[in-house]
């Protein structure tokens, strides 16, 4: 059951896209409290858990801490930060009664569950105007899938998507990418795609190349793509102030960046220095900017990241003129702890600073709107102006498509990264467990920087990092310039990498299976152990093994050093220890703790029963991956039954019936394939 509720006069967010009729009366589960801002508490059961809120910090379940959903360029993704990239205003409260709770206003909202009171959850709003959506049901994934329904289905990205990815911010030239690509191949390192950061930009203007640095671009990207690899560039949200640069020229002319209180284009400083942003709120300018993506479509682009969109701003000009003064008016005085401070906090003050989103405007549907009551809603409507453009510019073929800032809605358009991460133990461990939070809200195709972006990555570190990445859907290396080069064939190790991407390939018939199915049902891809276990007392515990699809729970190393791991199994379940696709030993494993030894190149798979795993025998590229023969590794109790999706990978014919093939196993390892006709090479576990 949903129940919606207005509150004041609601921005159309467009994240929902079916119409419910509002109800009347107080808001089920929350006491509306009466104060400066619009809030909403209720009292949590000392067992209740809380899930959702998409990409945050901290644990699978919510409860303890104060989220607070404002984007924000953050890189310190650390355990006292409260916001990141996004806002996914959704949650769920699992305990006596079982509810989740949707507040669809873009801007910012602060989720205290538990924090100031521990058997409390408060829910404030800035600014009182708010759609809330209500849900109730027997379980959390009743309750995901009802929201999943009402905000649409899920972004849908070519399969080649599903491949290896490899990027770094410092590829400058052709020459470098050349050489990466080549140094994967001559290693029989698999790889679909390499990205370009920045660098390939003139001056960092959006939609332009640097001819000097990149002079037959369109010669590269034909050059890869017949090596089958993709070029995936990067989109900044800042145009570059600049005259001559057509597309600012234009969106002057038109009216489309966003403006301040007097009608002056609103100037900020990132990459490039001065820049304006263009105004994706209002429709005409939205349709505008997504049209720009056109001049790297032509090149043969089929890919694009869209970044520093929630927006960054390094400075506001004015704000930077000021600052600029109170240093100059310290000069040649004695620093003491006071005057140290307030020229240091003067400079912090620089760097998004959320005084600067009421200096600017938006021209939207519903009027004029200044930033602060909608920021979250930037990245979103970027994406989507790519999003909309792909669909009139290429309507028969998938674009890759994924950003760093979104808001729920965004994920009908793209994907997303978990943005500026760090070579950090525990941000593998943040990446992983954000993954099922982020599948509530419609992220599907998600994944986070393998390495880390930031600081130095050590091998053991990219190896078990790159075992979790096996299921992730966006599996991507991408590191900062200034950081240790982690190119997986720089590593003395490059065995267990290879064999490590070569398992990938070899899984990605049951990975994207999983996937489409998930996003063609509006299903969760990734889970948790207490979505599924509902009655196990002990499943909410763990938050380091996670169900990828149907068929099976992993359970990566998170430690250095680590030799093995503690896993925790609430049915009986068959284990593969996999080393490589030919290496590998089985075992069974009953209900229970465990501890399972792991060495560095080996990756712990776990089947559930009357459950089966199908893998190819892999390939160098998506396109090199063959599914006329697989190998299904079948854990049969009485009998193993499987629906395997499969397409072109490029169409938008998802619900064809023709893409299902419904495969089963008998306890004595023969096999049907109803649908399309499969060879099998069973292997019971």
């Amino acid at each position: 059951m949903i129940r919606k509720y207005i509150f004041g006069s609601p921005f159309q967010t467009d994240a929902v896209v079916c119409d419910i009729p509002c109800s009347q009366g107080d808001v089920p589960h929350m006491k509306q409290e009466n104060g400066e801002n619009l809030s909403f508490s209720c009292q949590l059961g000392s067992a209740d858990e809380v899930y959702g809120l998409g990409e945050n910090v901290r644990g699978i379940n919510k409860r303890g801490w104060r989220y607070c959903s404002c984007c924000v360029d953050e890189p310190n993704h650390t355990e006292d930060r409260q916001s990141l990239y996004a806002a996914h205003n959704f949650l769920v409260v699992r305990g006596q009664t079982c509810f989740g709770i949707f507040v669809d206003t873009p801007g910012v909202v602060t989720f205290d569950i538990g924090y100031t009171h521990l058997d409390e959850m408060t829910i404030t709003l800035v600014y009182p105007d708010a759609a809330i959506y209500v849900f109730e049901g027997m379980c959390v994934l009743d309750i995901v899938k009802e929201f999943r329904t009402l905000i649409g289905r899920s972004y849908i990205p070519p399969k080649w998507a599903f491949g290896f990815q490899q990027s770094r911010w410092g590829y400058k030239t052709e020459e470098d990418i050349y050489r990466v690509v080549k140094m994967h191949r001559e290693n029989h390192l698999p790889l679909d795609s390499i990205y370009l950061d920045i660098d390939y930009m003139e001056r960092y203007k959006d939609f332009t190349v640097d001819r000097e640095r990149m002079p037959h671009f369109e010669k590269m990207v034909q050059d890869l793509k017949e090596d089958h690899v993709h070029v995936v560039p990067i989109i900044d949200a800042g145009v570059k102030v600049e005259e001559g640069y057509a597309v600012y020229e234009e969106g002057i002319e038109n009216g489309y960046f966003c403006k301040e209180e007097d009608g002056k284009e609103f100037t900020a400083g990132v990459w490039p220095g001065r820049v304006h942003f263009p105004d994706v709120l209002n429709p005409e300018a939205r349709k505008w900017f997504g049209e720009q993506y056109r001049v790297l479509l032509d090149m043969g682009v089929d890919g694009f990241w869209n970044d520093m969109n929630e927006p960054s701003i390094f400075y506001a000009q004015d704000r930077l003129d000021s600052v600029i003064d109170q240093i100059a008016a310290l000069k040649g005085r004695n620093l003491n702890l006071e005057t140290f401070e307030q020229f240091m906090g003067a400079v912090r003050s620089l760097s998004d600073n959320r005084e600067d989103y009421q200096k600017f405007y938006h021209q939207t549907p519903e009027g004029r709107m200044s930033h602060d009551r909608v920021h979250n809603l930037f990245g979103y409507y970027m994406t989507r102006a790519a999003g909309e453009a792909f669909e009139r510019l290429c309507p028969d073929r998938r674009i890759l498509m994924f950003s760093r800032s979104s808001y729920v809605g965004m994920h009908r358009y793209g994907g997303i990264w978990m943005g500026d991460n760090k070579s950090w133990w525990q941000h593998m461990l943040l990446n992983y467990k954000m993954q099922p939070s982020l599948n509530m809200v419609g992220f599907l195709y998600t994944g986070g920087d393998i390495g880390g972006f930031g600081a130095d990555v050590t091998e053991d570190l990219l190896i078990r990092w790159m075992q979790m990445a096996l299921f992730m859907p966006l599996m991507r290396n991408h590191s900062a310039m200034g950081t240790r080069q982690q190119e997986v064939y720089r590593f003395d190790n490059q065995k267990i990498l290879r064999d490590t991407l070569h398992v990938r390939y070899g899984l990605l018939p049951y990975l994207y299976s999983e996937f489409m199915k998930a996003a063609l049902g509006d299903e969760m891809y990734f889970k948790p152990l207490s979505f599924l276990y509902t009655e196990d007392a002990y499943a909410p515990q763990v938050e380091d093994q996670l169900l990828a699809g149907d068929s099976v729970m992993t359970a990566p190393v998170f430690v250095q050093n680590g030799k093995g791991r503690y896993v925790y199994l609430p049915e009986e379940m068959a284990m593969i220890r996999m080393r490589s696709l030919d290496d590998y030993d089985t075992d069974r494993y009953p209900a229970g703790h465990h501890y399972i030894e792991a060495g560095l190149n080996e990756t712990l798979l776990f089947v559930r029963p009357d459950k089966m795993l199908i893998m190819s025998d892999g390939g160098e590229y998506t396109e090199d991956v063959h599914t006329d023969h697989m190998k299904v590794f079948a854990f049969v109790k009485t009998n193993a039954v499987y629906e395997w999706y499969d397409d072109d990978g490029m169409g938008k014919k998802y619900d064809d019936p023709e893409h299902m093939t419904k495969i089963t196993v008998a306890a004595d390892g023969t096999y049907t394939c109803e649908g399309r006709n499969i060879r099998l090479t069973v292997e019971l576990l």
